[in-house]
């Protein structure tokens, strides 16, 4: 059964830097494509990062586009989102999402994943 558990949310301030990290189990990590997305009180979720299989094709949001980074390391099971210059508009809780993927896609619909982590806070003060 595959788990994904997020880490590394916090309290911040404007202008900070964090990173998250989620840990896969239960799967073969190289063959599935990964995604981070967020959701802020009364909000519906977002997309934010999504990585392929290999790691050589990234996407992002418009909102996080130069801000955040997506990377993976496939023999530690994990995938990473770097999120610098935070805003307060970035506070959400952010979840890891993986699926399994037969190529080198990338997905940034969250109908396309399957598995999805518990969440991790991130909350970005003013």
């Amino acid at each position: 059964q595959v788990a994904l558990v997020e880490s590394g949310g916090g309290l911040v301030q404007a202008g900070d830097s964090l990173r998250l990290s989620c840990a896969a189990s239960g799967l073969t990590f190289s063959t599935y494509a990964m995604g981070w997305f967020r959701q802020a009180p009364g909000k519906e979720r977002e997309f934010v990062a999504a990585i392929n299989r290999g790691g050589g094709r990234t996407y992002y949001a418009d909102s996080v586009k130069g801000r955040f980074t997506i990377a993976r390391d496939n023999a530690k099971n994990t995938v990473y989102l770097q999120m610098n210059s935070l805003k307060p508009e970035d506070t959400a809780v952010y979840y890891c999402a993986a699926r399994r993927s037969y190529n080198s896609g990338i997905y940034y619909s969250q109908y396309e994943y399957d598995s999805w982590g518990q969440g991790t806070q991130v909350t970005v003060s003013s």
